[in-house]
C-alpha cells in the first residue's frame, strides 16, 4: 500500500465523488488519466451496482481511483415528523402527477456488502462519509493494502478518525456543495453558522492529527488549491468544478443551473434529504426548506419521485442543484482538460507564491487521493 498521498498520482487534484449519479466511471477516468485522482460514488447504488461500475472503470484506465461509501445511518424510530412533511409535500404531487415515495428503505446503503466486496477484490482506495467506521473495518482495508480516507467536519472528527486508523481525512468546509458528511447529523445546529468554512476548519484539523489531510468545499481554480496546500493540505477535492464537464453524470438542468444568473445563490437545506446539503436556490427550496425534519434516509426516498417528475418535466426549480459556494466559476470543458488548466494554474500561483515547494512541508507534496 502507498505510504503518501502523492504516490497516487501526479496532480494534488481530487474529483469529489458525487452520489446520485454525477461521479460515474466515465468521469473518475478522464480524472484518472489526465494526472488526477477520480472517484466513484457507491452512495444510492447496491452493492453489485457498485461492483458492476468498478469493473466498467478498470476496462477505461489503469491507474489508481477510489471508491466513496456513505456509513449505515440510524434507523428512524419516530416517522410523525416525516408524515406530517409528506402532507405539506402534496403541491408537488399534483404538480408533477407523481406520488411520494415510501420512506421505509435501507438506512445502511448496502454498506456490509460493500465491504465484502472491496475487501474480497480491493481497490487503491476507499473513503467513508457521513461517519467513521470501526478500527476493525479499517484495519481490514489496510490488510488487504487499500487506502483509507474518512470524511471530517469537525476537528473532533478528524482525531477519531485517526484514532480509528484511517490513513487520511478529507475536510469538508462548509462552503462545499452537496451533503455535509457530519458523523452526527444534530439538527440543533441548523442556522446557528456553527459549520466552519474551510481555511478556519483546515487550520484546526491540522494542529489535532497527524496523518495527511484533503481539503474540500468550494474550490473552483487552482490559485485556490495552492492556497489549502499552502494551508498544510496534501490535495485539494474539486466537487462542483467536475459537475459541468461532459463526463459527469449529472442531470442536463443541474449542469446548466450552475452558471444561470437565475440562480444566484447557494443555502444548506434538509428540504430534499432530511441532512443538511448545499444547494442552488430554488422554488423546491425556498418553499419546504424552513420546515423538512431532520430524518436523513427517509426524506431522501419520499422526495425521490419528485424530484424524477422534475427532471422528466424539465424543471430545475423542482430538483436538488446540489453546489458549493464557488458554483459561478464553473467551467464547461472536458474533465482531463480541467485537470491540466487547473495544473497549470497551481503552477503559476504557486510560482507567484515563491517557487514550486510552497506550502509543502514533511508529508505533503503534489499527488494524493480522497
Amino acid at each position: 500500500m502507498p505510504t503518501a498521498l502523492t504516490d497516487f498520482c501526479r496532480h494534488p487534484i481530487v474529483q469529489a465523488p458525487m452520489a446520485g449519479g454525477g461521479s460515474g466511471p466515465e468521469l473518475a477516468a478522464a480524472v484518472c488519466e489526465a494526472g488526477g485522482f477520480g472517484f466513484l460514488a457507491a452512495g444510492y447504488k447496491t452493492a453489485d451496482g457498485m461492483y458492476q461500475e468498478i469493473k466498467r472503470l478498470r476496462g477505461m484506465t489503469g491507474r489508481p481511483f477510489g471508491v466513496n461509501l456513505f456509513m449505515p445511518q440510524p434507523a428512524l424510530t419516530d416517522t410523525s415528523a416525516v408524515e406530517v412533511y409528506r402532507e405539506q409535500l402534496a403541491g408537488e404531487t399534483a404538480w408533477y402527477e407523481t406520488e411520494l415515495g415510501d420512506i421505509n428503505g435501507s438506512t445502511d446503503d448496502g454498506y456490509e456488502a460493500k465491504l465484502a466486496i472491496l475487501r474480497d477484490d480491493p481497490v487503491p482506495v476507499v473513503s467513508f462519509t457521513f461517519g467513521c467506521p470501526s478500527r476493525a473495518a479499517l484495519d481490514g482495508f489496510a490488510k488487504v493494502g487499500t487506502y483509507t480516507v474518512v470524511t471530517v467536519t469537525t476537528a473532533a472528527e478528524a482525531q477519531a478518525a485517526q484514532w480509528a486508523g484511517a490513513d487520511a481525512v478529507c475536510v469538508q468546509g462548509v462552503e462545499a456543495g452537496g451533503h455535509q458528511g457530519t458523523h452526527r447529523d444534530d439538527p440543533h445546529a441548523d442556522g446557528t453558522g456553527s459549520g466552519l468554512g474551510l481555511l478556519a476548519l483546515l487550520g484546526q484539523v491540522r494542529e489535532t492529527v497527524q496523518i495527511p489531510v484533503i481539503a474540500a468545499g468550494g474550490l473552483m481554480r487552482g490559485a485556490q488549491i495552492a492556497a489549502v496546500l499552502a494551508a498544510g493540505a496534501s490535495m485539494a477535492q474539486l466537487g462542483t468544478a467536475f459537475l459541468a464537464t461532459p463526463e459527469s453524470g449529472a442531470d442536463p438542468l443541474h449542469k446548466q443551473a450552475l452558471t444561470n444568473p437565475l440562480f444566484t445563490h447557494t443555502e444548506l437545506t434538509r428540504a430534499f434529504s432530511g441532512r443538511p446539503a448545499r444547494g442552488l436556490v430554488n422554488r423546491f427550496l425556498r418553499e419546504h426548506g424552513p420546515y423538512a425534519p431532520a430524518a436523513y434516509p427517509a426524506v431522501h426516498y419520499l422526495t425521490s419521485p419528485v424530484r424524477k417528475a422534475a427532471a422528466k418535466a424539465g424543471d430545475a426549480q423542482g430538483l436538488n442543484l446540489w453546489a458549493g459556494q464557488g458554483h459561478r466559476l464553473a467551467r464547461e470543458m472536458p474533465a482531463g482538460r480541467l485537470v491540466e488548466v487547473l495544473a497549470a494554474e497551481l503552477d503559476a500561483a504557486r510560482a507567484a507564491l515563491g517557487g514550486p515547494g510552497y506550502g509543502i512541508g514533511p508529508g505533503h507534496g503534489t499527488g494524493g487521493a480522497a
